[in-house]
């Protein structure tokens, strides 16, 4: 099966989260089938993660094997490779202050990406790149877990993947 998955990342300052929320949602509910999940981009190991970890969250609604009611939530659960989705959203939530964000979209339009720029502000896709210090931080990664073996990106692929196992 084949998903319209399409993940962009913003820098900006958010200074009314329920504000920003309100119309994140306003925005998805006037287009039916498309979610949209922001998340703290610091906590993402890149673009491949947060897409193999959209891929799962789906995959799960299909087999009803979802974690969270949501699917924008399912998503973030997944991306943070946590069961617990406090765990997750304290990983992954979005803050009031200045955030490095990753929006990701599925079964969306270019209209509704046009319309988030508008209200996230520049698109700045380099803030997906992964920091290996601050995901090892806080992922709790050990050096057991050497990145001479496998890079950052695929641990925390091989970390969303194991959250299947358990589901």
């Amino acid at each position: 099966m084949q998903y319209n998955i399409k993940i962009s990342g913003f820098r900006l300052f958010v200074g009314d989260l329920g504000n920003l929320m309100g119309q994140i949602k306003k925005i998805s509910q006037s287009h039916p089938g498309c979610t949209i999940q922001l998340l703290n981009a610091e906590g993402v190991a890149g673009r491949e993660h947060v897409l193999h970890a959209a891929i799962h969250a789906l995959k799960a609604f299909e087999r009803r094997k979802n974690i969270a009611k949501d699917l924008g939530i399912e998503i973030c659960v997944r991306t943070s490779a946590q069961r617990q989705i406090s765990k997750a959203l304290d990983i992954l939530g979005v803050r009031e202050g200045k955030m490095n964000l990753c929006a990701v979209f599925v079964g969306c339009d270019d209209e509704i990406l046009n319309k988030i720029s508008s209200i996230l502000g520049e698109r700045d896709d380099d803030l997906l790149k992964p920091d290996k210090n601050v995901l090892r931080r806080i992922y709790k990664i050990l050096d057991v877990e050497e990145e001479s073996v496998v890079d950052i990106t695929k641990i925390m692929i091989e970390k969303t993947t194991l959250l299947i196992l358990e589901t």
